[in-house]
């Protein structure tokens, strides 16, 4: 008796948790990859165009490590470079360059005098307002073709794949 060609087992391929061919996982993998790619070059697009609206020489990792003083996530360089997962010469480089655009103030910690924070100026906040307007604008046209509920489970399926 020989075993049914339908039979993933048969031929030496074995299925996924939810009963899919493994071929058709690895598929779905790649693909997910593929598109998970392409979003972070639309991604890496909005952030150059968003330092150059912020300012015409910020780099994008400029106006990455000012949205994060911003939003207050990272007001050391230290956490910066933790938030950013890049070297602290860059991040060096880049605080060093947002001070002298007048977009970034470095003052005394009021909790330890010893140490120092970096704090956003009012022209930052403006200037950041204006490039988030326009970005959100583009990506908020997509998002708002979804549903409340699809939107969540977008977000809870980025989130688990974030860990």
């Amino acid at each position: 008796m020989s075993a049914s060609t339908d039979d993933p087992a048969a031929d030496g391929a074995s299925g996924s948790a939810d009963g899919a061919p493994i071929d058709d996982l690895d598929h779905a993998i790649s693909r997910v990859e593929q598109e998970l790619g392409r979003l972070f070059a639309r991604i890496r697009v909005g952030w150059r165009e968003a330092a150059v609206t912020v300012h015409p020489d910020l780099q994008p990792l400029g106006y990455q490590v000012l949205t994060s003083i911003l939003a207050g996530r990272a007001t050391t360089a230290g956490a910066l470079i933790e938030r950013l997962q890049t070297d602290k010469s860059a991040v060096s480089r880049q605080v060093r360059q947002l001070e002298q655009l007048g977009l970034v103030e470095s003052i005394p910690d009021p909790e330890d005098r010893r140490a120092r924070v970096l704090v956003a100026t009012p022209l930052a906040e403006e200037r950041v307002a204006l490039a988030r307007s326009r970005y959100e604008g583009r990506i908020g046209e997509r998002l708002r073709k979804w549903t409340a509920a699809d939107l969540d489970h977008f977000a809870n399926l980025v989130a688990d794949l974030g860990g």
